[in-house]
Parts: structure tokens; sequence; C-alpha cells
């Protein structure tokens, strides 16, 4: 499926889950860390991967509840929140799998509003696109 690339992002990685990443901008750097969960000492100071990916997938989320409702969907509440949890852990078919839950709050819309605007943004956004069939993405919702 081609896609009409505006924008491609830059960030490169050294030393693997217990080294850096910084994007080309700089505007990004971070110090990378082994959750304690998977060996890390709990101590250091840094991000892992997975919490990185959680914070694109919550934003992108939101953005694409933006464009959904610009496009005619129903209003997005300023005080709407996305909170993406990002699992990780081993698959029965060998390496590592992720799974991911997007709480996502819409106070002032009602239930079908809320689902509408859910299920449409969920069809735009590109997070959402590419980890279609691959990864569990649970949706919960609440006004």
């Amino acid at each position: 499926m081609p896609v009409s690339v505006v924008y491609t992002a830059h960030a490169t990685a050294t030393g693997g889950r217990e080294g850096r990443a910084k994007t080309s901008t700089g505007s990004l750097d971070v110090a990378l860390v082994k959750p304690k969960e998977m060996g890390g000492n709990g101590t250091d100071k840094g991000n892992n991967p997975e919490e990185l990916f959680a914070a694109g997938y919550s934003g992108c989320f939101l953005g694409a509840m933006k464009f959904v409702s610009s496009k005619g969907g129903p209003k997005v509440p300023n005080d709407t929140t996305v909170t993406a949890h990002v699992g990780i852990g081993p698959r029965s078919e060998g390496g590592f799998g992720l799974e991911v839950t997007l709480d996502i709050s819409l106070p002032g819309l009602s239930k079908d509003e809320a689902k509408k605007l859910v299920d449409d943004a969920h069809q735009a956004c590109p997070y959402s696109n590419a980890t279609r069939n691959n990864i569990d993405v649970k949706l919960n919702v609440t006004q």
C-alpha cells in the first residue's frame, strides 16, 4: 500500500536497551535503560523503547481524533486524554511481542459520539494502521 510521504523522522540508537537514542534534530536525546522486570537494575534514569512507543502512539492517536473531528466528526474536548499501555513479553512462537491498550477519556461526549470518534480515529491513525493484524490493540473509552 503506497504512502505519499510528507515528513520523515530520523532517530539513531546506540547500545541497544542500555544505550542512547537521539533524533537528527537533537530535540530528543534519551538514555535507554532496561526495565527492572527485564533485568535492569531499576535505578538507572532513562526510558525504554516501550515507553517511547507508548508516548508516540498516545500522541498520534489524539492527533488522529482531531483529524477525524476536522472532517466533520464530533468535536474533541479540550481535556481529552489518551494513555497508552504497551506490554512486552515472550511469544509462544519465539521472540518477543507487544500488546497495547489505549485508555481514551472524552469528557462531555455521548457514548455513541465517543465510540464513533475513536473507531474512525483507529482507522486513520498511522500507529493503528501499522499495528493492525500484528499487535493486539484494545481501545477503552470513557467519558
